[in-house]
This record gives structure tokens, C-alpha cells and sequence, in this order.
């Protein structure tokens, strides 16, 4: 039986007692947006009133799941939280995404988006839907202010790493990055822009696409060509491309620059939100390498 308190028709409190039934079984029909905050938290509290009228916005094409990690401290050990707010996806009966610290509410439309998430039919209008987009240097500026505002939130220097990579400052974005606390450096945000990073030095000084696809073209054996192809392909929005070429490397020339294609795949991997994609592309590598 159900021990979950209803807040409004889309948001609820989860408890220890709930939390298989009002979370994990009800994700396998709606996704479940899992909030964890605290009373005693200040961006808890600028983050939380976004969800809930994105939960009222939405109309039930998700559910908000709010959990007290004070009242409910089982829970926050079962998703390991180390900061707060802390969001978590469920989908399907599993974690699916999340992020942590309080995201401006384009970026948190944004994340939705990724992992399919669209407004229903019905619900509540945003009095700022039309309201500009915030952009990367806005964010980073926003970061910024908010780190020098609570220098103790280490988590909000991993948020400017990623602001950082979005507005494509590589060099201070991989910075950050490094300076991260060990504890962060092993977030999935840090793997994922870890590998990004990984991908945008290669291009470093590289050739246009147009001057990559006429080596290749001219040279069926130009693994370095080939292997830019396919990052360049990537990052500008081909991954299907992309992840084509590094397999042809992987099939023909497996060992080149000690299994590089192999590095490239599985760093692409770790940046691509298509699920099935990835899934359809780690089946392909595992034919060729077992």
C-alpha cells in the first residue's frame, strides 16, 4: 500500500516504506523525476518550485518524486548523494539520468527533452515559456557568481566545467575538471565531460570535414584521416557517421595507434544520449573484438 503524500496531482513525497510502488513499479508507466532536497538547503529551494510547476507544465507526461534526505536518510544512502539538490530519472524501473545543483529552468527543459520527456496536452502554461534561452556564457557567469556566493559547494565547480565545455572552452573546462575533489571526479556528469574533452582535443589544429572526407576518399587506408572523419562527424552532430568510421578502423586496422579506434569508441559512448544507438554500436564492437 501506498505511504506517499500527494502535494498536487504530479507531486508527491516518497518515502523508504513507497518507494518500490510509488517509484520504481509507477516508473514502468510514467517517468519518475526524484527530488532530493532539504529544508536546510538554499538552492534546494530555488530548484524545487521550478520542478513542480514543470511537473503542473508537463501534465503527467512525468511525475515529481520529492524526498526529505533528512527524514528519509535510507534513500539518500541508496543513491550514494554526496551534494544536494541532487534530481535522479527513473525510467522503466531503473535510474535512467540526473544532475545535481540547482540548473536554470532551460537547461532542466533541456534535460527532459534528452531523455524524451515532452510537455502533455493540458497542462499549465509557463508564464516565461517565451522567455530567451539562457546561453553558455550567461551560465557561466551565473556558476561563477554562485561559486563565489558559497565557495564551500564543490559540486557547483563541476557545473562550471560543463558550462564551460558547452560554450566550447576546452582548455578551462578540462582545468576545472582536474581540480574537481576525488569525490566528484567519479560523477557520471565528470565521465561524461571527461570524454568530450577527450574528443574536442583531437580536432585540435585538425582539417575541415570537407578536407577529411576527400582523404579518405582518396586514400581508403588514411587511418588518421579516417579517425578525425569520425570525431569531427561526431561532435558535429553525425554519431551514427562517426561511430561507422572508427568501426571500419577497428574491423581493418585494429591495432593502429594502439587500438585507438577502440578508445574513440567507447569515449563516444560515454557522450551519446541515444541509448539505443549506443546499445546497437557496443554490439557491433563486441562482434569484432570477440
Amino acid at each position: 500500500m501506498s505511504s506517499a503524500q500527494t502535494r498536487s496531482e504530479h507531486v508527491f513525497d516518497a518515502t523508504t516504506a513507497g518507494f518500490e510502488s510509488d517509484v520504481i513499479q509507477a516508473s514502468l508507466q510514467t517517468p519518475i523525476l526524484v527530488d532530493l532536497w532539504a529544508e536546510w538547503c538554499g538552492p534546494c529551494k530555488t530548484l524545487g518550485p521550478i520542478l513542480e510547476k514543470l511537473a503542473g507544465e508537463f501534465n503527467g507526461a512525468f511525475r515529481l518524486a520529492k524526498i526529505d534526505v533528512e527524514a528519509e536518510q535510507q534513500l539518500a544512502a541508496m543513491f550514494g548523494v554526496r551534494s544536494i539538490p541532487t534530481v535522479i530519472l527513473i525510467k522503466d524501473g531503473q535510474m535512467a539520468d540526473g544532475f545535481a545543483g540547482a540548473l536554470p529552468e532551460g537547461q532542466i527543459r533541456e534535460f527532459l527533452a534528452r531523455n524524451g520527456i515532452e510537455a502533455a496536452e493540458g497542462g499549465e502554461v509557463a508564464d516565461d515559456v517565451d522567455a530567451p534561452a539562457e546561453t553558455p556564457e550567461d551560465a557561466i557567469n551565473r556558476i561563477q557568481q554562485a561559486i563565489a556566493a558559497e565557495p564551500e559547494r564543490p559540486e557547483l565547480k563541476l557545473d562550471l566545467a560543463l558550462a564551460l565545455m558547452r560554450a566550447g572552452h576546452v582548455g578551462p573546462a578540462q582545468a576545472e575538471l582536474d581540480a574537481l575533489p576525488a569525490n566528484l571526479a567519479t560523477d557520471a556528469r565528470a565521465v561524461r565531460l571527461r570524454s568530450q574533452l577527450e574528443l574536442a582535443r583531437a580536432l585540435a589544429g585538425a582539417p575541415s570535414l570537407a578536407e577529411l572526407r576527400q582523404r579518405v576518399q582518396s586514400d581508403d587506408n588514411d587511418w588518421e584521416a579516417r579517425d578525425l572523419l569520425g570525431v569531427r562527424l561526431l561532435i558535429e552532430g553525425d554519431a551514427a557517421a562517426g561511430l561507422d568510421q572508427f568501426l571500419d578502423i577497428l574491423k581493418r586496422q585494429r591495432d593502429w595507434q594502439d587500438g585507438q579506434a577502440k578508445k574513440r569508441l567507447l569515449a563516444a559512448f560515454a557522450t551519446i544520449d541515444d541509448a539505443a544507438l549506443v546499445g546497437a554500436y557496443r554490439r557491433k564492437m563486441a562482434s569484432l573484438l570477440f
